[in-house]
């Protein structure tokens, strides 16, 4: 792998997203959404992807635009239904989208135990409910628990603030959220970054994410804020 990680084009950067693959989208509502990717993604033009994120997108911009052209045929999400989605109840009401809902808490351990090599954990969340049907279940002292599985996937596309070369990502508070679990948890984790810093302005005290976990890396200065574009009836394409 080479050093500099840098790649000049943003369409470049997703190039190599191939059909049927299942992409991590980090992000929690807009916060840490890298809507330029997705953007790219929609131009490149893969379809029959698998989206794992914390929800199903909103408006007709970044993840709900991806959906909106028809290029995800599921989701795994925590919230399927953000104020402003539209595209994906569209769907879904429809029968046109899978769904797999899973609590906000597993779907972070269960990224995070991905990129651990953890195959799985048992928790007490979702027991009995319609979450656990066909789910193996133990009890430890005395309590039922339910197997959750690790969730992997082919690319992590990821929104940073800062960025040297070698991939050394640091965040802009709330934006932190999944990013960080789901680039352990790729194959190839993708970011855009708002600023490409010298290795030497790198501090590592906040380096979040180590370079070993990101593969290509593009700057996006300044990148869309998801509410206002909606808010001005901003679609994509």
């Amino acid at each position: 792998m080479e050093v500099n990680k840098l790649i000049n084009s943003i369409n470049d950067a997703v190039a190599e997203v191939f059909d049927g693959a299942t992409i991590m989208i980090g992000g929690f509502g807009e916060a840490g959404s890298p809507v330029e990717l997705i953007h790219a993604l929609i131009d490149h033009g893969s379809k029959n992807l698998t989206v794992i994120a914390n929800n199903a997108g909103n408006g007709r911009i970044g993840l709900g635009a991806l959906i909106g052209q028809r290029q995800v045929k599921k989701v795994i999400c925590s919230f399927a239904r953000s104020p402003k989605s539209i595209t994906f109840k569209e769907q879904y009401e429809n029968n046109e989208i899978e769904l797999e809902v899973v609590p906000q808490g597993t779907l972070a351990e269960r990224i995070r135990s991905a990129g651990a090599g953890i195959p799985g954990f048992y928790t007490a969340t979702a027991v009995g409910t319609p979450l656990a049907s066909e789910k193996e279940s133990k009890f430890f002292d005395g309590k039922e628990y339910i197997l959750e599985t690790a969730l992997s996937a082919d690319f992590a596309f990821i929104k940073a603030e800062n960025s040297d070369r070698y991939g050394n990502l640091s965040y802009s508070k709330t934006a932190r959220n999944f990013n960080p679990i789901m680039s352990m948890a790729a194959k190839q984790t993708i970011v855009q970054v708002k600023n490409i810093v010298g290795e030497s302005l790198t501090d590592p005290e906040k380096v979040i994410t180590p370079g070993i976990f990101v593969d290509k890396i593009v700057e996006v200065n300044n990148p869309i804020i998801e509410t206002n574009a909606i808010d001005n009836g901003e679609v994509y394409p």
